[in-house]
């Protein structure tokens, strides 16, 4: 059996200013916020202007404010999964009755099936042709069909005919 384990996290140096928040992240990656974590992240990193030349020093007033916006988005990220979390864990999004899917508009009509020789019959039956004209021979028509029907993946039964030497299907 393969191990699946997650590989190792890398280590990155992060500003001082940041630290905290970068912690928030973790917690939140390892809690399995992945998902919406990032979604919070690329809105909040999509309000500044990438052009700009910012100055990265802990004490920066930019880097402060940038802080402060990241745990005010972390706190509401935070709050929001708790909210998914405890409706999902109280079966509040599963307790609707399943809607049943309609059938496609576009599917094709079963084509009705045709009279079969033994040797196209016996593999659909899962048997050798000779097996089949053994169960034929053995059983009478009517426990033949229902037989037949139970090893039929489609569940049909199927019946003799001397006159034309074929299986037909019975409906």
């Amino acid at each position: 059996m393969a191990d699946h384990k997650t590989p190792p996290s890398e280590m990155i140096r992060v500003p001082t200013a940041l630290i905290r928040a970068v912690r928030q992240l973790s917690k939140l990656h390892r809690e399995g916020h992945t998902i919406a974590l990032l979604q919070g992240l690329e809105e909040l990193i999509a309000q500044f202007d990438s052009n700009i030349d910012i100055d990265v020093a802990p004490s920066s007033k930019l880097v402060l404010q940038l802080e402060e916006k990241l745990e005010t988005k972390l706190e509401a990220i935070s709050k929001h999964l708790e909210k998914l979390s405890r409706a999902i864990s109280s079966n509040r999004y599963n307790s609707q009755p399943k809607q049943r899917r309609q059938a496609n508009p576009y599917q094709q009509t079963q084509v009705e099936l045709q009279a079969l020789p033994d040797e196209n019959l016996a593999p659909r039956l899962g048997l050798t042709p000779s097996s089949l004209t053994t169960e034929k021979e053995k059983l009478s028509p009517k426990e033949f069909i229902s037989w037949t029907r139970n090893r039929d993946p489609r569940g049909i039964g199927w019946e003799w005919n001397a006159k034309d030497g074929l299986y037909h299907p019975v409906k």
